[in-house]
């Protein structure tokens, strides 16, 4: 189960990409006060460490050649590199319990902006990688921050993302809200952010991106 309080991995990501687009920064909440003084702060992943778990949200020959942006420890977002190949990569979020980083091409940057504002997503077709798995969400509710009673928690290995279909699209595949995650799904169904979940086995091919996603 999810640590009490910590958001879902998608959540987390699309702040991420919501800072950077809006070009702001998140200030931290104030510290409690502490009855001793503090142990020293234990060393934060270097840029090389951030950079490899950032690639390893996609196949080598798109994660090599993509930009990566994080978030600091004082909620900074900032470019380790930038790409070439239009899509971006994000480091495993270190306040989800399992590894889940995240690569996404332009349209799915939209998408996620979107979702962290509240917005209306965009028309366009986006692709997104999580090769080295996923966490656990809410399948039906893309804002909830822990598993309640009726919220259908679901968890999630490596898959690939559809994102910003036609909704005709979404008619193809399973959309209950306890989903059998071995096979294709749809999250957060009847939302304006709903999505495929296309699970992918650990060491086979991932799929290309749909007709009308970025390329390669």
């Amino acid at each position: 189960m999810r640590k009490k309080g910590s958001p879902s991995y998608l959540l987390a990501a699309a702040t991420l990409v919501g800072l950077a687009t809006a070009g702001v920064s998140l200030a931290a909440d104030p510290p409690a006060p502490a009855a001793a003084p503090p142990a020293a702060a234990k060393a934060g992943p270097t840029d090389a460490e951030l950079i490899a778990s950032a690639e390893s949200a996609a196949p080598p020959n798109v994660g090599k050649h993509a930009t990566i942006m994080a978030m600091d420890a004082d909620g900074k977002t900032r470019i380790l590199r930038k790409g070439t190949n239009g899509f971006t990569c994000m480091p495993d979020a270190p306040n989800t319990p399992g590894p889940d980083p995240m690569c996404m091409d332009a349209a799915s940057m939209e998408w996620v902006h979107a979702l962290v504002s509240h917005g209306t997503p965009p028309a366009k077709v986006g692709f997104m990688y999580m090769l080295a798995g996923g966490t656990d969400a809410s399948n039906t509710d893309p804002y909830a921050t822990k598993p309640t009673a009726n919220n259908h928690w679901i968890k999630t290995g490596p898959h690939v993302m559809v994102v910003g279909a036609d909704a005709s699209f979404y008619e193809a595949y399973p959309k209950g809200p306890d989903p059998d995650t071995s096979v294709p799904y749809v999250m957060w169904a009847g939302t304006p952010y709903q999505h495929l979940m296309a699970p992918v086995q650990t060491g086979a091919k991932a799929p290309s991106p749909p007709s009308g996603a970025t390329a390669k």
